[in-house]
């Protein structure tokens, strides 16, 4: 089974610029998307389900042609009723093939979400195909190592690098992530590149890296698209992506497509590897519950079997009874309706 793509954005998730990459991802699903969108990084703020919702709602409304279910995981906290080990409230992950975290603050995100049933769930769903999306905060969070953007930028505390949620740790390379890399909020009085914290501290940030340490810089409103069946990244968005070495980068601009290799000597890990058994036993457990329920063409040719039953026309009723029947499933009539019935595969 083919790897999901991973997606960085630098901002912008709900931008034009944002939409197209989401489009750009969605038109690659073998199957409608199923978009879960994690509350997570924003659990600490009072209205995270806005936060989060303002997200869901533009992709409904960006991915409308492609019927999109887009569901919110209020995984907000550990140890609270919004646990991100909740499995009741992780349902959505379990068949997602479009996964999204963004806004928030990085390390409360890592605090929260590193060694739960979220994460593995999430890993291994990108094992199975699924594709991920991380945006602003995530973005820094997934990475070996975090900047604590607010802790410096706002509490004022020394540049220190913090251990990240390390997303490629399974793939045998160490990356970090910075967004907001060419930030120019500040103007001409304030330098806040390099995600809000400057030129200057973030030279000392990288100065704490290992020295074969790999940094992905990504501008306002462009991302970075990883494929792991092609093996190549992709540059979308309006400006670049940077990769820093020894603080040393190296430019991509917007439409370039360099080798995945370029971030490092990737090794695939196999489904199981560094995944717990519990979430293993949920998404298979989810799997087997799809099998036995009809997909969207059995309901809808039950639906016109209906209507045809309705105007008396017993040739087409018929006809699409066989047609469901060749699918798999047996039309069963009731007094209530008409229902399927998964048909057992003969030995």
């Amino acid at each position: 089974m083919p790897l999901g793509q991973i997606a960085f954005l630098g901002s912008g998730e709900t931008s034009l610029a944002g939409g197209r990459i989401f489009e750009t991802l969605t038109r690659l699903l073998p199957d409608p998307p199923r978009v879960a969108v994690l509350e997570t990084p924003a659990g600490f703020e009072l209205n995270s389900a806005s936060v989060a919702g303002r997200v869901a709602d533009f992709l409904k409304t960006r991915l409308q042609n492609y019927s999109p279910r887009v569901d919110v995981v209020p995984a907000r906290k550990r140890n609270s009723a919004f646990s991100p080990d909740d499995p009741e409230i992780l349902k959505p992950l379990l068949d997602a093939n479009l996964i999204f975290m963004g806004p928030g603050s990085p390390t409360y995100l890592v605090r929260q979400l590193k060694d739960t049933l979220a994460w593995d769930l999430i890993r291994a769903r990108h094992r199975m195909g699924a594709t991920l999306v991380f945006a602003s905060a995530a973005t820094i969070s997934v990475g070996a190592w975090v900047l604590p953007v607010y802790e410096i930028y706002k509490v004022g505390q020394d540049v220190h690098s913090l251990p990240g949620l390390n997303v490629f740790a399974d793939f045998g390379v160490s990356l970090s992530f910075i967004p907001h890399w060419n930030n120019t909020d500040g103007g001409d009085d304030l330098d806040t590149s390099r995600c809000f914290i400057g030129m200057e501290r973030f030279a000392q940030w990288c100065d704490m890296l290992p020295s074969d340490h790999t940094i992905v810089g990504l501008d306002e409103h462009t991302g970075l698209i990883l494929n792991f069946e092609k093996s190549e990244c992709t540059v979308s968005g309006v400006s670049s992506v940077s990769l820093v070495r020894e603080c040393d980068p190296e430019i991509y601009a917007a439409g370039k497509i360099f080798p995945l290799n370029e971030l490092g000597d990737f090794k695939l890990p196999a489904l199981e590897d560094g995944i717990s058994p519990a979430a293993l036993e949920l998404i298979r457990h989810a799997a087997h519950v799809e099998d036995e329920s009809p997909d969207a063409e059995v309901l809808s040719l039950l639906e016109a079997r209906g209507q045809a039953r309705a105007a008396k026309n017993w040739v087409a009723s018929d006809r699409i009874r066989d047609e469901i029947a060749s699918r798999g499933w047996a039309v069963i009539d009731t007094a209530d309706g008409q229902t399927v019935k998964k048909v057992s595969a003969q030995p």
